[in-house]
């Protein structure tokens, strides 16, 4: 009797997953949601890698320069 629920369970998510995801799927606000969040995560990431490489190249400089400082 036990596994019944949980049968109903699966069948009552499957169903609430199709509904959403059609009603989603379906949607012009949310399909501009989607693509606009799309490219805002993509310049973010993008900008993220620019960062990374000038602190990369930053922190180089800084080592090359900081064995100028060192005494003989």
């Amino acid at each position: 009797m036990a596994g019944g629920g949980n049968f109903i369970g699966r069948v009552i998510s499957y169903v609430a997953n199709e509904l959403i995801v059609n009603g989603l799927s379906n949607s012009h606000a949310f399909q501009r949601f989607a693509v606009r969040t799309s490219k805002r995560i993509e310049n973010i990431s993008k900008m993220a890698a620019e960062s990374k490489e000038k602190v990369a190249q930053h922190m180089e400089d800084l080592a090359k320069n900081s064995d100028s400082f060192k005494k003989p």
